[in-house]
């Protein structure tokens, strides 16, 4: 009994202990709420709500959990963390996320903005580079809030690991974040603010349900900023699509989600690439067998580690970029003027070449690995491009395009993965102005797993000293050289260039005889399938099937050569041929769904609707997150007049794609017909904002009519050359008909 009576008051002393402790911070916690709801107070009284009320982030979407303001203290500092986390925290002190908003890049476009519209449309950009700035009210005129710490650390340890959840993906900031908090109690509930680290070590666990979610881990979190629109409050225009990178893995084979891909692939996200486990250099207590995920986040950006002298970061970074299976560079064919004859592939096939012969290049550059383009975000500050030359024994230079000028700005009419922004005055949007974005005058970036054709033109001199030496490379740098000089002045350092991919071959003068196959080489069925995926998307499509039809050739049992041929006549509008050609890749492949997809656009327009429905069905199926199969089985049912399973197909696709016009169009009509007006009249709105605008073309015309030293980078199948149109000489007159070449040195 006297045992009993212990037992039981050393419980009532560890109840009374427990209460004690959850009292008190069940009273620190209103204390938080408290001091919190003061200085959102304070801060509302002056703060700009241009864009409506409570909508605290717009033009951005940065958001947190109760929709207001908070204190900068709130967020424990990123040193804070680094006493248990020294590896992470010394990667993240050298990689862009620590250095989103200080950098000079950042700041000088950001503050033209600021100086030209105002502070509060800066929420837009710092919605991702400086979202404690946004949230905590800081983006206003004449604010108070002390911004020292958290401009220099940009996205901190506790703004990533503060998320609670994300919003639809839509970017600019599309997540919902916490108050932060490093652990949480016995009952699970948060714990705000810093707590002592012993106490973190004795409760790991309950650290980890602070700080981790599982979606931390898949590609929606990184798309709440790597991926981005200009909406109508920050351009006074229209809804228009700046960046997209999270779509652009989402339609890769590395995704697992797009039957359509030219090319399969092991599933990998963002964090597969960009966040790889790696040996520990200093302690830390998130490593799991000696490795931690990386913190730096590697992918191009050599531009800050190069300003702020960060050796390591810059080190890794070109490491990463020369990793050697991103890109293949092919010097697939060559041409001569005198026939006019493809000989290809090279290697393969014997020819001959003499001086004076006008040979034509064809270089296929195929985007092999990467899962998204090349160049993914901010095309207009990031150069990418092809540099191709020839040289004889001697080493005199025949030919050279996409060279540096000697003053480090890049040859007007290399060949750049790139496009042109154009603004309401027909002119470049230059300093990165992106609300002065009025349309694209062309778009020459290679998407995940598809091909660029390139064609270079040169004359053999008549004294060239054989062999030649071909070389082709993808160069790149970070920035474009006129807007490093405009934020750093001309007398900056040169930026590093790094050479990505590149390959040579030898020309003989006289005979060129079969040669073994280089190592780095795609197998031949792959070089002459990824010039059919180049010839297709420059729209020629009699060449795109020929080239498909040497796949057939060299692997009959390859099904994917037959759909290609298919896709293309389709494209082509060869209905007939384009139905025999699927109907041999299914007798190969029954169930393939990326044959049954194109098979259904057939059946639709043979009027077979059942049929259609049934294979797309099929490949829906098998491919939830296909958003061109949904796209399409929506249209398929509504044509059917099935509207409640066409709404369900729409309202799938804008979970997929927010931004997808099909789908707010359709479900306009949709909602409408079933007597949802509401729900109609938001889509018609959605709609309205979001389609192309029919005029901006005439911008982009206009532009390129008035560079003419880019206009033909426009035109898919240019050629790059200098020899005049019709001209036996060809020093220093470019050609009509390709404007982009390079020129003798």
């Amino acid at each position: 009994m006297a045992i009993m009576t212990q037992r039981k008051l050393f419980a009532m002393v560890l109840l009374a202990g427990s209460s004690c402790i959850l009292s008190k911070r069940s009273q620190a916690q209103s204390e938080v709420t408290g001091e919190r709801k003061q200085y959102a107070d304070d801060i509302r009284e002056n703060y700009n709500f241009r864009f409506g009320k409570d909508r605290i982030s717009t033009p951005g979407n940065a958001a947190i959990e109760g929709n207001d303001f908070v204190q900068p203290g709130a967020f424990p500092t990123a040193e804070y963390c680094g006493g248990c986390h020294q590896e992470a925290y010394s990667q993240w002190r050298q990689a862009l996320h620590s250095n989103a908003f200080r950098t000079p890049f950042y700041r000088a476009s950001v503050n033209i903005l600021l100086r030209t519209k105002g502070i509060e449309f800066a929420r837009h950009c710092d919605s991702c580079h400086n979202p404690i700035g946004v949230l905590t009210g800081a983006l206003t005129q004449d604010s108070k809030v002390d911004r020292t710490k958290f401009d220099a650390d940009g996205l901190t340890c506790t703004t990533c690991h503060s998320v609670q959840r994300l919003q639809e993906t839509a970017g600019n900031g599309g997540f919902v974040l916490a108050i932060p908090a490093v652990m949480v109690d016995e009952n699970g509930k948060r714990i705000p603010g810093e707590v002592p680290n012993d106490e973190i070590l004795k409760n790991p666990g309950r650290h980890a349900k602070a700080v981790m979610r599982d979606f931390y881990r898949t590609p929606e979190f990184c798309a709440a900023c790597h991926k981005a629109n200009l909406p109508n409050p920050l351009n006074d225009y229209k809804f228009q699509r700046a960046f997209t990178a999270y779509d652009e893995w989402q339609n890769s084979k590395f995704s697992k989600r797009n039957p359509l891909t030219f090319y399969s692939g092991d599933f990998t996200t963002c964090q597969g690439c960009h966040m790889k486990r790696a040996p520990l250099t200093l302690p830390d207590y998130g490593a799991k067998n000696g490795t931690l995920v990386s913190h730096r986040w590697l992918a191009g950006n050599t531009a800050v580690p190069f300003y702020y002298g960060f050796d390591e970061q810059l080190k890794k970074t070109i490491e990463f970029l020369q990793a050697g299976n991103y890109l293949n560079v092919d010097l697939f064919a060559i041409k001569k003027a005198s026939d006019g004859k493809m000989i290809a592939p090279l290697g393969s096939v014997p020819f001959t070449l003499a001086a004076n012969d006008v040979v034509e290049t064809m270089v296929v550059i195929q985007n092999k690995n990467i899962g998204h383009s090349l160049i993914p975000e901010v095309r207009d500050l990031y150069e990418a491009w092809a540099e191709f030359t020839v040289k004889d024994a001697s080493g005199a230079e025949v030919y050279h395009s996409g060279f540096l000028k000697a003053d480090g700005k890049l040859d007007e009419r290399a060949h750049s993965f790139t496009n042109r922004l154009v603004n309401t005055d027909n002119g470049f949007v230059d300093n990165h102005k992106v609300w002065t974005i009025h349309s694209v005058a062309y778009d020459n970036t290679v998407q995940a797993g598809r091909s660029s054709l390139i064609r270079y033109e040169f004359r053999i001199p008549a004294n060239a000293k054989g062999p030649l030496t071909v070389t082709a490379r993808v160069n790149y740098r970070h920035l474009r050289q006129t807007y490093l000089n405009n934020v750093l002045g001309e007398n900056h350092p040169a930026y590093p260039v790094i050479e990505i991919a590149s390959r040579s071959r030898t020309l003989n003068l006289g005979e060129n005889a079969v040669a073994d196959p280089d190592p780095r080489d795609n197998p031949e069925w792959m070089r002459w399938n990824n010039l059919g995926i180049a010839y297709l998307d420059q729209f020629q499509y009699a060449d795109a099937v020929q080239a498909f039809n040497e796949v057939v050739k060299l692997r009959p049992e390859y099904a994917d050569a037959y759909t290609n041929i298919a896709l293309t006549n389709i494209a082509w509008e060869k209905y007939g041929s384009a139905r025999d050609s699927l109907e041999r890749a299914l007798a190969l492949s029954p169930d393939d769904a990326r044959a049954l997809y194109y098979l259904a656009l057939l059946e639709r327009r043979a009027g077979n609707s059942d049929a259609e429905i049934a294979d797309l069905e099929a490949v829906v199926k098998r491919y939830p997150q296909s958003r061109d199969a949904r796209r399409d089985l929506g249209t398929s049912y509504y044509r059917e007049h099935k509207y409640p399973q066409a709404i369900e197909q729409f309202e799938a696709l804008l979970a997929i794609d927010s931004d997808d016009i099909a789908a707010h169009y359709n479900l306009a009509i949709l909602y409408y017909r079933v007597g949802m007006k509401e729900k109609a009249a938001v889509q018609q709105a959605l709609f309205a904002t979001k389609k192309i605008d029919p005029t901006a073309p005439t911008n982009s015309l206009d532009f390129l009519r008035g560079h003419p030293e880019i206009s033909e980078e426009s035109v898919p199948w240019h050629v790059h050359t200098d020899l005049a149109e019709g001209s036996a000489t060809h020093r220093d007159q470019p050609s009509v008909k390709g404007m982009t070449g390079g020129s003798y040195q």
